[in-house]
Formats: structure tokens, sequence, C-alpha cells
């Protein structure tokens, strides 16, 4: 029986040692699971802000084409209100369960920014669905649309823990129609 004693603090060290070891790993796969499924579902949000934005920009395009047909926007490819229609009716269609993903899984402020956004292009398509013709009252309602797409990607951006982006405002150059032609 001395020999038992005078093992057992041996046989504690271990057992405490692999119980301390089990804990340990326990705690790692926790905290591992915890930070895996945390950039999954900050994946999932991005893909579904992403999502939303495409869905809204497809839209945002047809109210240029059909205000080129009306004459409110210089935008190369025409639209008639006509062919418009379908077109329109289809990516509304096709945003509302993006905008449904967008409210379980976006921050109150992404979601916000998201309904500005999207009352500012429900207003272009009022505006042209009713037929009016002014160019002036067009480009106020695209400078609008674009402030609210701004803030929507800067909520995007902050929630999202990335950097500040492009605010997505091209200058393009003159078309071709418009440069001075050269004698030579």
């Amino acid at each position: 029986m001395s020999a038992f004693i005078q093992q057992l603090p041996a046989l504690l060290g271990v057992v405490i040692g692999a119980l301390g070891s089990y804990l340990a790993i326990v705690r790692g796969d926790r905290a591992r699971f915890r930070r895996e499924e945390g950039a999954r579902w900050e994946e999932r949000r991005l893909t579904v802000y992403a999502d939303y934005a495409r869905s809204l920009k497809k839209t945002v395009t047809l109210t240029y084409r059909v205000a080129a047909h009306l004459g409110n926007d210089p935008h190369p490819h025409p639209l008639s209100p006509e062919e418009a229609a379908p077109l329109l009716a289809e990516a509304t269609d096709a945003r509302d369960p993006v905008g449904e993903a967008l409210l379980m899984l976006g921050t109150p402020d992404v979601v916000q920014r998201a309904r500005e956004w999207v009352l500012a292009v429900i207003e272009m398509e009022g505006f042209l669905r009713e037929g009016t013709r002014d160019r002036d009252a067009w480009s106020a309602m695209l400078e609008k649309q674009r402030d609210a797409r701004t803030r929507y990607y800067g909520a995007v951006r902050r929630d999202m823990g990335l950097p500040a982006g492009h605010p997505g405002q091209w200058s393009l150059p003159p078309s071709r129609s418009s440069w001075p032609i050269s004698g030579g």
C-alpha cells in the first residue's frame, strides 16, 4: 500500500493534467466555432448587402434608360416606358426577397439607409411613370439617389468593418459625337 501512496501524487498529476488538457481543447474548439460561425454570418450579411445593391441598381439603370427616352437623361441606350415596364416589374419582383433577407440580417443603420435609397428610386420610377420631361428635376432626383446609395454603402462598410470606399461617381469623357472633327 505504501507504494500506491508514493505513486498517488504522480497519478493525481496525470489525472489533473489530462483534465486540464481536455478543458483547454474544449474551450479552444468552442472559441474557434464561435469565430467561424461569426465569419459565416458576416459573409452572409455581405452577400445580402451586395445582392440588394445589385437588384436596386438594376432598377436604377432601367430608369436611366427610360429617362433618356423622355429626353431627361443622356444615357446612350434609351428605352420606351412600354418596353421598360416588364423589365421594371421583374426587377422589383427580384428585389423583394433580397429586401426580406436584408431585413433579417442587416443592422438597423444599413436597413435604414437601404430604405432611403429605395425610396429615392421609387420616386424616380414615379417621375418617369408620369412621363415627366424635366431635365432639372431629373438631375435633382439622380443626385438624391446617388447620395442615398453612397450613404447605404457607407453604412455597409461601417457594419463590415471595411475602410472607406470610392463614392461611385465617375466622370466620363465627352461622347465622340461632341469631339471636334479635324480636317486631316
